[in-house]
């Protein structure tokens, strides 16, 4: 999301809903559909250093969120003032959240606003700090979540239009899952906050529905189209993934994942099928969408004793992909049966914390340490190049893809890495 100050509306009249199909915008977590898939874009394979290095923009703080990308702008959220890496001190009641619009050409900001935490907040988070959730947007208006302090949308040019108060609950590992769009809706999986998920009205912010029983649960919620023609919003939890009905929030079907512990990657899927991974002993499974009450029997269909803890899967081709977080290893697995189809150890990787991202048929994962590797999605493991951003600051934020780049986020920069020599 990026562009100059005085953006008039007439330019977002082309904008569209992306929720439930793959679009060249980049307009929230995972981009389009939240799959982490471009659907165009030839992004550089190898560089070094500064080569292909379009620009490189300062950030006011760090933070976790990934930046998207609308129109002629890139948005993308910070903290300052408490708990920032490298600068000891520091006070809780000084904590504050940024949302900065920088322009997509250059990365130059067009405006950054601040909003105060909510008080008191959690006192520390655990590795990844306060601005851990990805805006999203569409044709009217930027979404951003910030936990605690709630859910908050801006105009193109930073006007605060609405807040709302989604709970008061925090958590040692902060909040991390992202605004999803559906039709007037904005939800959110406010798992930490109220143990809850929560649609708002996209003009006024008013509280539409409340789903409870969301527990254990940091993955951004993705919009499945079931065999019946309905869509359903499908998320994990401790224990079983859930189906719920986007337009009510009532709870139509569970499905046991035999996976015993917080889930945090998000789901992918392929038409109806869905895809999870997740908890610190690993596992991973499949179900079916479209179903009502317990599918665990009727509707799952295979299990399998490897996942991640953390980054999220991609589904490409027939075939099932993902990083650990800390061992280092890129997975595939056939999607239909959930056999292993290889498991590779990445030379000298070191953490994924990043979920993957997909494009021209290759996949690339940013380590903790600002490494990129570049892996053929194929069934064959295929390492095609091991990059480096050479930024020695922390690398948390999964990547955005803006056409032919590659958007980088660190503790400190927005990289946009390009197809120049």
């Amino acid at each position: 999301m990026p562009g100059s100050v005085a953006i008039a509306a007439a330019l977002f009249a082309s904008g569209f809903h992306t929720s439930m199909g793959l679009t060249n915008e980049w307009s929230q977590f995972r981009g389009p559909a939240g799959q982490g898939i471009s659907a165009s874009g030839r992004v550089p394979v190898r560089w070094n250093g500064a080569s292909h290095l379009d620009w490189k923009a300062p950030l006011p703080g760090p933070g976790g969120s990934s930046p998207i990308v609308w129109n002629d702008r890139i948005f993308v959220t910070c903290y300052s003032g408490y708990a920032v890496p490298g600068i000891p001190g520091g006070d809780l009641a000084g904590l504050k959240r940024h949302v900065v619009c920088l322009n997509r050409a250059d990365g130059k900001e067009v405006w950054s606003r601040e909003v105060d935490a909510v008080q008191p907040e959690q006192a520390k988070v655990r590795d990844h700090g306060y601005a851990s959730s990805t805006p999203a947007a569409d044709a009217d208006r930027l979404y951003v979540f910030f936990g605690k302090s709630g859910v908050f949308a801006f105009t193109d040019d930073g006007r605060q239009l609405w807040h709302t108060d989604v709970g008061s609950n925090v958590h040692g590992w902060g909040s991390a899952s992202s605004p999803v769009l559906y039709k007037n809706f904005v939800i959110v999986n406010a798992a930490v906050e109220s143990e809850s998920l929560v649609a708002l009205n996209k003009q006024t912010g008013q509280l539409v529905w409340r789903a409870g029983g969301i527990k254990e649960s940091w993955n951004t919620p993705i919009l499945v189209p079931a065999a019946n023609g309905k869509t359903e919003l499908v998320v994990a939890i401790m224990g079983k993934v859930l189906g719920f009905d986007p337009d009510t929030g009532e709870r139509l079907w569970s499905c046991d994942t035999g996976i015993g512990w917080y889930m945090v990657p998000s789901l992918v899927n392929d038409r109806d099928l869905v895809f999870c991974i997740g908890g610190r002993t690993g596992g991973s499974l499949a179900v079916r969408a479209g179903g009502r009450g317990d599918v665990t029997q009727s509707r799952r269909a295979w299990t399998l004793g490897k996942g991640s803890n953390v980054s999220s899967p991609i589904f490409h081709g027939g075939h099932l992909y993902w990083l650990h977080e800390n061992l280092g290893i890129a997975y595939c697995i056939e999607a239909a049966s959930g056999k292993l189809v290889y498991e590779e150890r990445i030379p000298n990787a070191g953490q994924f914390y990043a979920s993957p991202v997909l494009a021209d048929g290759k996949f690339y994962g940013v380590t903790r340490r600002g490494g990129v590797v570049v892996v053929a999605a194929k069934p064959q493991f295929e390492l095609l190049a091991q990059n480096d951003v050479a930024d020695r600051s922390s690398f948390d934020a999964s990547p955005a893809i803006d056409g032919n780049r590659l958007l980088i986020r660190s503790d400190k920069f927005l990289y946009c890495i390009g197809a120049k020599p």
